[in-house]
């Protein structure tokens, strides 16, 4: 076989590869309640600091004033999560922008990073007193409690 037939029939077939295993990743991690970022309701953030109100509250045995610097801090996260969304409806479109024409677009890209370095410098103080706070109000017993879980559940986070 001629060599730019065998490269061209390589590189149709590591192109096929890579959209399928694109498509397969965007596909499970947008069914669902595995939506995206930006697709995240309200009401889908009260329920979700609800359950961990109530699930922590139950298994680390937290009083009101822990649990009330516990909220605290899930609202920081929630604050820091929408901060880097930011106004992007639509991360994936915005990420294909970027390679949309001949050449990858630098300055868009270098944009979009500092913007969200920008979110995580601005509020990321406050997710550390927040989680500071919370963490220093637990008894040892808690504390270890909170190490314990933290360590069992390493590697499943989403699914």
């Amino acid at each position: 076989m001629r060599t730019w037939i065998r490269r061209s029939l390589i590189a149709l077939v590591g192109v096929t590869v890579l959209a399928g295993s694109l498509a397969a990743y965007g596909h499970r991690y947008h069914r669902d309640h595995h939506r995206g970022m930006a697709q995240v309701s309200a009401e889908d953030v009260a329920e979700w600091r609800g359950k961990l109100l109530q699930r922590a509250g139950k298994e680390l045995e937290l009083d009101a004033a822990q649990s009330q610097r516990l909220g605290l801090l899930f609202d920081k996260l929630n604050e820091q999560r929408s901060a880097l969304v930011g106004s992007t409806t639509d991360p994936r479109a915005a990420m294909q922008q970027l390679i949309a024409g001949d050449r990858f677009d630098r300055a868009a890209a270098t944009t979009l990073v500092e913007e969200k370095t920008g979110a995580v410098r601005a509020k990321g103080p406050e997710v550390i007193e927040a989680a500071a706070d919370f963490y220093d109000s637990l008894q040892p017993a808690q504390q270890a409690k909170l190490r314990e879980f933290m360590a069992q559940r390493r590697g499943h986070w989403r699914g």
